[in-house]
């Protein structure tokens, strides 16, 4: 059964939980799904969710066009609708509309301060950090109202 491409859908926390696993894994039965979800250092689960929990996560997820399935025998195995970077570029637009409730310099300071925390906290690979910098070069070509750069070639 395919979801319709649209806007991606808010996630609770623990239907977040449940997308990782499969973002991760891939195409799984409600069963590994289950299996799938974190463990602390001695294997134990870390959410005292029962089975018949996970699969209601599943039926919900299906229901906000979040994830497919198919059937396959006697189950069904479900997967992503959705790409993570799609549902992840969706939760920092939202985050990011929250703490910036008002507009202008007030606000470029939140986001600017929560992308220097961020960056702050990550562990980034060299590719990574080049994708960041052709961003934020676009952003200053694209700022309206900036001040002209100092030195360098104009274009």
């Amino acid at each position: 059964m395919a979801a319709e491409k649209h806007e991606p859908p808010a996630l609770s926390p623990t239907e977040w939980e449940v997308m990782k696993v499969l973002w991760e894994r891939g195409p799984l039965a409600a069963r590994d799904v289950f299996a799938g979800l974190p463990r602390d250092a001695r294997g134990k689960p870390v959410h005292d969710w029962a089975y018949r929990t996970v699969k209601t996560l599943l039926s919900r997820l299906v229901a906000k066009g979040a994830l497919d399935y198919e059937q396959v025998g006697n189950s069904y195995l479900y997967r992503a609708a959705v790409a993570q970077e799609a549902m992840a570029r969706q939760e920092v637009g939202g985050l990011l509309d929250r703490l910036t409730s008002h507009t202008g310099a007030a606000g470029r300071k939140v986001v600017s301060t929560v992308l220097a925390q961020f960056l702050g906290d990550a562990e980034l690979s060299d590719d990574e950090v080049r994708q960041l910098q052709a961003a934020l070069e676009r952003n200053r070509r694209a700022a309206p109202g900036k001040p002209p750069r100092r030195g360098g070639r104009s274009k």
